[in-house]
């Protein structure tokens, strides 16, 4: 830009000695128009100071905060689910919302190698000690006896309860992968850091002997949680703000990260005052859903005879699919919870979800828009453990995101997915677990999943979701299983961002076993409920 306004100036200059002016003229007239190059190059270098930023000397903190929120709504999704064009954006560094596409490094330093290895070594003395000295778990009775018979005999596929190897270890692993996470290592980096949390814990934290399910759901399902868990407290701190917000703010994110949030207090982040946006963040949709969920045992029937539970579901749907850009992993993502209540001892009924690892986008014009494309390699997560199954899977392949505008206010939203299994858990007869000991077998296979949403504005949503595992038996009775899940679903919207629902889920097990005649099984399942969507402004699309 100044060397612009350099050359429009010896133009001019040029232009000036052509005419028949005195030199004393000239002069004044090149002295004059120097100063207001000058001064004009000044007000364009002020108007292109980054949006997130605090300025000091104008005016509170709390009102510019204010300010630049208000700004930043105005960068909001166009037609298309991509944001337009800003000249004060530099994608580069930004995405088009105007947010980092990387956490800044000059506040989030990289920390030696042995901090985070001291930090993993203190989770799982930690973890450790409430067993031990809280819960007086059997296994944690632990001494070099048992240190030396865990090396000597190897490796085993443990009997631990489901809900304890699907959900419990790779919550562990989360902590382990944090550890690393929080003090400025990458999503890759911080993997290795829970692989040896889970060795370590396998050999010196319990009596029985080191497990092969573990040692592969701990850190794969761990740093699936464990990136969760950062990019969403990313989201909620906000190093700008001050007083009575900050607090609210750093608690909030120390529940869902808190080994994160330990790590803040450590390092002082938890006091520090920034004048601009520090962290990564990505619009972020929330959806909670409320409502009965009905369990038939007559399955011929619909709201037939069986147990009526009260349910809770939240959904996350991080970062736009649609914005045209080079992913890196979990700048999208989406995770599901739902918890039950009414029956039985298990309340976290399901987890599921799946995140980006590396994808791209492209867009062709239509009529009304744009038809957007999404497609990358994902990694998928599925927690199953209510009263009809047991299902845990970790699965990796691709995937590919789809918006078709059919009109102005009517758009289609669908996504397919096909995955390789490397570990998946799956309940050995038709019901749940309520032994205290492994009533599943580990298995391998395939995934396949296809979502699709068909939204009128936001008057109404129609949405149909087909999950497909085939799982090969290699630990337990051996056989091969072929498992449907489906879910149709229709919303109605009552109020702003409130909708009333219906959903019937369907559950369908083939197992062919060997040497043992085969066993079919169906169950279904109704769910009426109410969901409250807090929509980003800067993300507009509900994607089921």
């Amino acid at each position: 830009m100044t060397s612009l306004y350099f050359l429009f100036s010896v133009a001019l200059s040029v232009l000036f000695l052509s005419f028949n002016f005195n030199i004393a003229k000239q002069l004044k007239i090149l002295i004059l128009f120097s100063l207001l190059i000058i001064s004009s190059s000044c007000v364009f270098a002020q108007s292109a100071t980054p949006i997130d930023t605090i300025k000091p000397g104008n005016g509170p903190v709390k009102e510019q905060l204010k300010d630049i929120k208000a700004a930043k709504k105005t960068i909001t999704d166009s037609i298309g689910n991509e944001p337009k064009k800003n000249p004060l954006i530099d994608t580069t560094i930004k995405n088009k919302y105007g947010d980092l596409l990387n956490d800044d490094i000059n506040f989030n330093k990289k920390y030696p190698l042995w901090k985070p290895l001291v930090q993993v070594v203190g989770i799982n003395v930690f973890t450790w000690s409430l067993d031990r000295f809280v819960l007086n778990e059997d296994f944690s009775h632990i001494g070099p006896t048992t240190w030396k018979y865990n090396i000597q005999k190897g490796w085993e596929w443990d009997a631990d309860r489901f809900g304890i190897n699907f959900i419990g270890h790779p919550y562990t692993g989360s902590m382990y992968f944090n550890a690393a996470r929080s003090q400025g290592y990458s999503y890759a980096q911080s993997i290795p850091f829970a692989v040896v949390g889970s060795v370590m814990w396998e050999y010196f934290g319990e009596n029985s002997r080191p497990s092969y399910n573990d040692v592969i759901n701990t850190p794969l399902n761990g740093a699936f949680l464990g990136e969760i868990f950062y990019r969403l407290s990313s989201n909620i701190l906000d190093d700008r703000t001050r007083g009575s917000e900050r607090v609210f703010r750093e608690i909030a994110a120390g529940l869902v990260d808190p080994v994160r949030g330990l790590n803040r207090l450590l390092q002082g982040k938890s006091f520090r005052r920034t004048t601009k946006e520090v962290y990564q963040k990505e619009p972020l949709n929330i959806t909670i859903f409320a409502g009965l969920h009905k369990i038939n045992d007559d399955n011929s029937t619909i709201f037939g005879k069986g147990p009526t539970e009260a349910l809770i579901n939240v959904q996350f749907d991080y970062g736009n699919p649609f914005e045209e850009r080079y992913r890196k992993p979990f700048d999208f993502f989406r995770l599901r919870t739902e918890f039950s209540f009414g029956s039985g001892r298990k309340l976290l009924d399901n987890l599921t979800g799946y995140g980006i690892l590396l994808g791209d986008n492209t867009s062709v014009k239509t009529d009304y828009g744009k038809f957007s494309v999404l497609y990358g390699l994902f990694q998928y997560d599925d927690y199953w453990d209510n009263k009809t199954f047991e299902l845990g899977a970790l699965g990796v392949g691709g995937g590919v995101f789809t918006k078709y505008p059919i009109s102005k206010t009517v758009n289609l939203y669908t996504n397919a997915h096909f995955a390789l299994v490397p570990l998946a858990g799956n309940s050995t007869r038709f019901g749940p677990d309520t032994s205290q000991v492994r009533d599943y077998t580990y298995n391998n296979g395939l995934e396949a999943k296809f979502e699709t949403t068909l939204n009128v504005g936001k008057a109404l949503s129609a949405s149909f979701i087909y999950y497909y595992f085939f799982l090969h038996t290699y630990v337990g009775t051996p056989g091969n299983n072929n498992i449907s899940i489906l879910k149709p679903r229709i919303t109605v919207e009552i109020a702003k961002n409130i909708s009333l629902g219906f959903e019937h889920f369907i559950y369908y097990d083939d197992r062919y076993l060997k040497n043992i005649p085969g066993i079919y099984s169906v169950r279904t399942e109704q769910k009426i409920f109410v969901s409250w969507f807090l929509e980003d402004q800067q993300r507009k699309g509900r994607y089921n």
